[in-house]
């Protein structure tokens, strides 16, 4: 897998730029570092997307799954496939973990990866897409042959400066796809999204949008959905509305690829889900009398969806603030969201950065209006406090880290972590 170390080095000068440069000039300039970066590092790799069939996937939510489903599918149809997410680097077979707490690395290690992508002799190459990346032009250079939008609700506001501001970035993306030079572009719409019809106003040559009246009806349990896709009956492996809608983009894309619709049915039914996406968590040889989940959720939105995929039945949840510095106003707004749909709530450290952690979590307690919550600071006793408490049939929710290697702290500290393991090792602890 690609290494990061020439972008390192640039990215360390302007590091130590910044200490000696005054900031309104540093910020001047900023934006024409990143574009030089941009096209340096497609040039050196000889700008390999242009040989490539290459996918973008963006939106506020949803995006990795769906990068996951579209890569299942094409697979499943015998196809050579390259992914690039928060959740991992995968050439072929290869894969390792994205350990970079970024789902977008540096400009070099994207156009390496698209290079070594086009060595293995790959098919497609899936990417996921931020606004961040947008912001950084890391999307430069891209020869885009698709996009997918999955929903967009408000995120990354301070570095934006407003939502419409990481709207436009969003649909950036779609401007940079109607540029390319590839033949039989797609751009695949939420069309469910209040923000769709933006994704849509460019002269790209085939536009579809999808929508959750396409699968009706459909039945929701903690495990599985239950839909109709293209007329015929499907158990879908992953619960919640949402992960039907990542579904739905990921088949709509495939079909306009031309697959066949029963190799779609066929991946849906063998998917076996994401890393610290909706997993499932149980140690290997026991199985608990209760269901431990961990998910990546870390806005309003998604958090309340994720909740309401467990009806009828009493959740304790531990959650925190990912990123400390940023979106502050959605602090005690998540808080009255786990007040309301949870039984018990326990909030606890999660990426601080500079800020103070406890007076987070505090805010986020301020939200609370029920006297169900409890605040513990260390994060594995947390998940500890958690598991100790939990009855058989009761389902213990750990959400906002999924993947994330580190916990985050002051002045670039970082600390080494990994929800599922740790909760696999106090599972195995609690239960034996």
């Amino acid at each position: 897998m690609p290494s990061l170390q020439p972008a390192s080095r640039l990215e360390n000068l302007l590091h130590r730029a910044r200490k000696i440069i005054p900031v309104p000039l540093f910020h001047f300039f900023q934006p024409a570092y990143h574009y030089i970066l941009a096209f340096l590092g497609a040039a050196i790799y000889g700008f390999p997307s242009q040989k490539l069939a290459v996918i973008a996937v963006t939106g506020t939510k949803g995006k990795s799954t769906t990068v996951e489903l579209i890569a299942h599918i094409l697979e499943t149809s015998h196809q050579k496939v390259a992914v690039l997410s928060t959740v991992h680097f995968r050439i072929g077979e290869k894969t390792t973990p994205n350990l970079y707490k970024m789902s977008v690395p540096g400009r070099f290690f994207v156009q390496r990866f698209l290079k070594q992508a086009l060595e293995a002799r790959c098919d497609y190459v899936i990417l996921e897409m931020t606004s961040q990346a947008v912001l950084q032009y890391r999307h430069k250079w891209l020869a885009l042959s698709a996009l997918v939008f999955t929903n967009l609700s408000p995120e990354h506001i301070e570095s934006h400066g407003s939502y419409e501001k990481y709207v436009a970035a969003k649909v950036e993306l779609a401007l940079e796809l109607s540029r390319s030079k590839k033949a039989n572009r797609v751009v695949v719409v939420n069309g469910d999204d209040k923000e769709a019809f933006k994704f849509l106003d460019f002269p790209i040559p085939t536009k579809i949008a999808f929508g959750l009246h396409e699968v009706k009806p459909f039945a929701l349990t903690p495990r599985h959905s239950q839909i109709i896709l293209f007329g015929k009956p499907l158990i879908l492996p992953l619960p919640g509305e949402f992960n039907i809608m990542n579904a739905l983009a990921a088949a709509t894309l495939a079909r306009a690829l031309g697959i066949h619709e029963d190799v779609i049915h066929e991946a849906f039914a063998h998917f076996s889900g994401v890393r610290g996406r909706m997993e499932r968590v149980s140690p290997e040889g026991i199985t608990p009398p209760f269901d431990v989940i961990v998910d990546y959720a870390h806005t309003a939105d998604s958090l309340e969806k994720v909740y309401r995929a467990f009806p009828g039945v009493r959740k304790i949840c531990i959650l925190g603030n990912t990123g400390g510095g940023r979106d502050k106003w959605k602090r005690p707004l998540m808080g009255g969201i786990a007040g309301y749909y949870c039984d018990h709530v326990i909030l606890t450290n999660e990426d601080p950065y500079d800020e103070d952690p406890r007076a987070i979590v505090e805010q986020m307690a301020e939200g609370v209006k029920k006297g169900n919550c409890e605040i513990i600071m260390d994060r594995r006793e947390a998940i500890r406090k958690a598991i100790s408490i939990a009855r058989p049939g009761d389902t213990v929710l750990i959400t906002g880290k999924g993947t994330d290697p580190y916990i985050m702290g002051q002045n670039g500290s970082k600390a080494p972590w990994d929800d599922r393991r740790v909760t696999e090792e106090e599972l195995r602890a609690h239960i034996t």
